[in-house]
């Protein structure tokens, strides 16, 4: 298939609802051709580091302020300890996951992290990623917004990053917006750090969020946007679709969710639109009765699932279970499988895995390999 312009993507924009069809088989056979019958997950475990931040999107349920209510700092001794229970459990990915800039919000979470013996939350996370790398797991840190120093200090220790993109509507910071009062939110300062991931070579995963009341023309401007970066720096390994789901205590708690078709539209769309090499994927815990059709509409991932912790992002909604997930692709005519939290591709890529990750990579993938043969 040719790959669309910019003018046919957006394009596609505008396509009745009764075209939805029509797009499902064009992503299902865009995503055969590339990564034929066998979906895949990572299994993780959790660690939700921090969920200090100094942003305020409408939306999460998840950021807090020192002193709130459920407000926490996991320590050295629990990030050990869930670590152990991670690879006890048969996972193969430590996520490391955190609010944006809290150090730079937040005097007591600053003196916290220097009772540890660390300046900053890059130092406490690099940390955090040797400590996974010993309990056998590999790290994939995603904290928010950071600059190329941090990147780099945690390229040596991580065999990935993320940041989802989410949007490049200014709109939606707009006052009355989702993202009014969220300033790591900007498109151009998430655009940025993606581009020196990529200046960086670092394997990236980075997304949107469909349902705060973006535009389906905006979600393809924010799905071109990361085919841009991708085609300039050959570094998104993979985009997550994520669509939003409504939080108790937080603004937008009435706000609609999307439906399971608009879902399945933006998933195709992100298939039609994006470059085949790069992975697509969809969280399975947020489309809970639609397997079927996130295969339909052109998925080939999963994300993490973790066996031990919990989606603290989105608590409400559980993890399914591997066996009955894998039950659920066996009836749509896939393979579900596990995987590494760096795509196989990016492994024998040069130049974009630290040499001094190559031996853990190897061990984490042989325990993949036996999994899968079990």
């Amino acid at each position: 298939m040719v790959p669309l312009s910019d003018d046919e993507a957006l394009g596609l924009a505008e396509l009745p609802d009764r075209e939805l069809p029509a797009l499902l088989e064009a992503a299902s056979e865009v995503r055969d051709r590339a990564w034929g019958r066998r979906v895949t997950y990572s299994p993780k475990v959790f660690l939700p580091v921090t969920n200090l931040c100094r942003n305020r999107c409408d939306y999460c349920s998840f950021r807090r302020s020192p002193g709130d209510v459920g407000a926490w700092t996991m320590s050295p001794a629990e990030i050990g300890e869930w670590l152990a229970r991670g690879r006890e459990q048969g996972c193969a990915e430590a996520l490391l996951c955190l609010g944006d800039k809290p150090e730079s919000a937040f005097g007591a979470y600053r003196r916290e992290l220097a009772v540890w013996g660390h300046e900053s939350t890059a130092s406490y996370l690099a940390w955090a990623s040797r400590e996974a790398l010993a309990h056998g797991l590999l790290p994939h840190t995603n904290a928010g917004v950071l600059d190329a120093s941090e990147m780099a200090l945690l390229r040596g220790v991580n065999v990935s990053l993320g940041l989802m993109l989410e949007n490049v509507s200014l709109r939606l910071c707009e006052r009355g917006m989702p993202h009014h009062r969220a300033p790591d939110k900007r498109p151009a300062r998430r655009i940025r750090m993606i581009e020196e991931a990529g200046e960086l070579r670092i394997p990236f995963t980075t997304g949107i969020l469909i349902g705060i009341g973006e535009t389906r023309r905006e979600r393809v401007e924010a799905l071109l946007e990361i085919r841009r970066l991708h085609r300039a720096h050959g570094h998104i390994q993979e985009v997550i679709v994520q669509s939003f789901r409504a939080h108790p205590a937080t603004p937008m708690r009435g706000s609609s969710e999307v439906t399971d078709d608009e879902g399945a539209l933006a998933i195709a769309l992100a298939r039609l639109i994006l470059d085949s090499d790069v992975s697509l994927q969809a969280p399975p815990n947020l489309n809970a009765h639609g397997t079927e059709l996130l295969l339909r509409a052109g998925i080939n991932d999963f994300g993490g699932i973790s066996p031990v912790t919990p989606d603290y992002i989105n608590p409400a909604h559980a993890w399914p279970h591997i066996a009955r997930l894998g039950e659920a692709c066996a009836r749509a005519g896939f393979d579900l499988e596990p995987r590494l939290a760096i795509y196989d591709s990016y492994v024998e890529r040069e130049g974009f895995l630290d040499d001094s990750l190559r031996g853990p990579v190897g061990a984490a993938r042989a325990r993949v390999v036996e999994a899968r043969a079990a």
